[in-house]
């Protein structure tokens, strides 16, 4: 048994240097330039938690096989997924995104009352998460030192209240100490980072320390297949739990934090892609091992405390504080990264929208926003670190850490389908997102109050517990109620989502929103089909010419023929360095993502949507005050009829399709001047009206 004073006097002694290495981090920013990709990489550890580092092995003991999910899926996730990742990562970075209520809500149509929903959603999923890590910590204080609270007259409870107030203060020193737009935390990063280290460095050496026990006892009682930890896996438990992991792993709160919006630069998810799976692969290794140690040595005690009470049994004090503090770090880790990423959310989508309403805006009380905003973060992670205590006394019930765990990830795996169709399904809109969260939500919370004890009776005396029933068929029979009642929530989500987003249509902002998130591709794709089109040097340069006029192309083209010392010659194929070149003077005019539309769209052969046309007017607006020829040169060859107004509603540019499809009079159109529009709703009413009598 570790003296108290000890504990203490250990654990502020990590806190101290944790803040310093976040306060270092923050002061020298050079030095964390240089070993950005591996603060980056290791920052995404935050995801091992408590439940990794003393769950999995009491997983391990109970159910063979059943903490295969929790690293088997976010090594799928980064080895095969990784283009998804690169996705949101790039969309996040264009769009300015600052959390996964910002992401959703800014692809359905910069809803705020779909930031909101999520809002919500993500805190009430993400609490019992958080009251999981004050559970483990409480716990291991009761292993390591049983009398640390007796002797202040404190049970387990009241300790946890004691931790509670302890990480709230820490993190709104940690987190909360200035405002950045982009939302970054380098400094926290960095130690978040540190604390990844100490956590596997701690798994490792207990593992190694425990291995070498079982190595040196002359005679172990049990044999590895007698004591359950290897054997026959559940599957349909196995496959739901890593569906559940690998949508946590993106859609979770403090996950998306520091992948996404924390990420500097988009080349580092290279490095994280390697770094991070071999994080977990090294946090895998001992893990049976301990979990066939503590059933051989320790038979009768609680699995979740194998790691601590396995060097408490030879005498090995420092082993055991040492891996009380890697689990304390896991949790800590977690619970500052969580909170943070809450607080940004509650304020920037609940708190501030109302202040900002009730606010009248001067320049004076504009300088004291910061400094508002950042006492609301503040006061907003007490208030959340409060109720995961209270969620703390919820889930005393739950035995394992493991099912507390999967509790969450079910909840936060509620976004999943609104994420992946953001990405990848122009027809999703908020409607449907809007049915999905609340029909999986729903079923969520029937579970939870299931698992919980909140629900009385079955599913033959409740109507409740009857809804999350599996079916009655195999293989689906075999399931437990609470694995199946949480991947029902996930299909219906889907379902709802995909059905009401067939059955309505997305409004015009949605469908603008819509082009900069779906089919967007990845840099290095998109730039090798583009820049290896067959295109010659004459029609790359009347194709640019459209844009920015004959002579200026002619000087451009000349221009890299004599940095390049090559002749171009009108009908040999266009070199990617020309195609390049041309692509930078289109951006130069119009910028570069809508250089790049026009350039796909002509080189490769395909229309222009209508949102594309959106992005390139309103890139060139932000450029230049409106260049009516380029606009027009542009539009002129889109399939559909096109005109565009200014801001006083008068007609600036449109297409020859436009004029056909309106039968309008010869030279109504001029170049040099302006048409009301009122002339053209006018005209275009009388020619449309006939047509829609003689319809009726």
């Amino acid at each position: 048994m570790t003296q108290g004073w000890v504990i203490v006097s250990v654990s502020l002694l990590y806190m101290g240097a944790l803040f310093a290495i976040a306060w270092y981090g923050d002061r020298q920013p050079r030095w964390l330039h240089q070993w950005r990709p591996w603060i980056y990489s290791l920052s995404i550890a935050v995801y091992c938690t408590s439940w990794t580092f003393f769950g999995t092995v009491g997983q391990a003991s109970s159910s063979p096989w059943s903490f295969l999910p929790i690293y088997l899926a976010p090594i799928l996730v980064f080895t095969l997924g990784w283009r998804l990742l690169a996705r949101l990562i790039l969309i996040a970075k264009r769009e300015h995104i600052t959390s996964i209520a910002d992401f959703i809500a800014a692809r359905y149509g910069k809803s705020q009352g779909l930031a909101v929903m999520v809002t919500l959603i993500a805190v009430v999923g993400v609490l019992p998460y958080i009251a999981l890590q004050l559970r483990g910590i409480a716990m291991g204080l009761d292993v390591l030192s049983p009398d640390i609270g007796q002797r202040v007259g404190l049970d387990q409870t009241q300790i946890a209240w004691l931790v509670c107030v302890v990480l709230a203060v820490f993190t709104v020193l940690f987190g909360t100490r200035h405002i950045d737009s982009t939302e970054h935390h380098r400094g926290m990063m960095m130690a978040v980072a540190f604390e990844s280290v100490i956590k596997l460095v701690a798994f490792l050496g207990v593992g190694v320390f425990v291995v070498t026990l079982l190595f040196q006892a002359p005679t172990l009682p049990i044999t590895l297949e007698a004591s359950g930890v290897i054997g026959q896996p559940d599957m349909g438990s196995l496959i739901i739990h890593t569906f559940l992991t690998g949508a946590a792993i993106i859609c979770l709160p403090r996950q998306f934090h520091t992948m996404v919006v924390e990420n500097t630069r988009a080349s580092d998810l290279n490095t994280a892609r390697k770094v991070f799976p071999t994080y977990l692969l090294l946090m895998l290794i001992f893990v049976l091992p301990l979990a066939y140690a503590g059933q051989a040595l320790l038979p009768g005690t609680p699995a979740d405390t194998y790691v601590i009470r396995l060097p408490l049994s030879v005498g090995a004090e420092g082993m055991a504080l040492l891996a009380f503090m890697g689990g304390a770090s896991a949790a800590s880790g977690m619970v500052i990264v969580s909170t943070i990423a809450l607080a940004i959310m509650v304020s920037n989508d609940l708190v501030m929208p109302l202040l900002l309403r009730r606010m009248k805006m001067t320049s004076r009380n504009f300088a004291q926003l910061s400094g508002l905003l950042l006492n609301v973060r503040r006061a907003l992670i007490f208030l959340i670190l409060i109720a995961a205590w209270g969620f703390y006394h919820l889930i005393l019930t739950v035995p394992t850490l493991s099912e507390i765990g999967f509790l969450s990830f079910a909840a936060i795996a509620q976004f999943a389908p609104a994420m992946i169709g953001a990405l990848y399904w122009r027809q999703g809109n908020k409607k449907g997102v809007y049915a999905g969260l609340m029909l999986g939500f729903s079923l969520w919370l029937v579970t939870m109050m299931t698992q919980t004890g909140m629900l009385a009776g079955d599913g033959q005396s409740n109507i409740l517990i009857w809804l999350i029933s599996p079916p009655a068929f195999p293989p689906l029979a075999g399931l437990n109620i609470i694995d199946w009642g949480l991947a029902f929530s996930i299909l219906m989500n889907a379902a709802g989502f995909i059905f009401v987003s067939l059955l309505t249509r997305p409004s015009l902002s949605e469908r603008l929103q819509a082009a900069a998130f779906v089919g967007m591709p990845l840099p290095e794709n998109d730039g090798a089909r583009l820049y290896q089109s067959r295109v010659t040097v004459a029609e790359l340069e009347m194709l640019a010419s459209r844009f920015v006029g004959r002579r200026r192309m002619r000087q451009a083209f000349s221009q890299f023929a004599e940095q390049r010392g090559e002749e171009l010659v009108p009908q040999q194929q266009a070199s990617a360095p020309l195609i390049r070149h041309t692509e930078r003077v289109l951006a130069g005019v119009f910028g570069s993502s809508s250089a790049r539309l026009v350039l796909s769209s002509a080189l490769q052969g395909r229309n222009m949507q209508l949102e594309e046309i959106a992005t390139i007017v309103d890139e060139a607006s932000e450029l230049f005050d409106f260049s009516r020829g380029l606009l027009q040169g542009a539009i002129e060859h889109i399939n559909q009829g096109i005109s565009v107004v200014d801001k006083q509603l008068r007609l600036v540019a449109w297409n020859q399709r436009y004029i056909d499809m309106f039968q309008f009079p010869p030279g109504s159109f001029k170049w040099g001047g302006r048409l009301p529009i009122l002339f053209v709703l006018t005209h275009s009413a009388v020619c449309v009206a006939p047509v829609m009598l003689r319809s009726m």
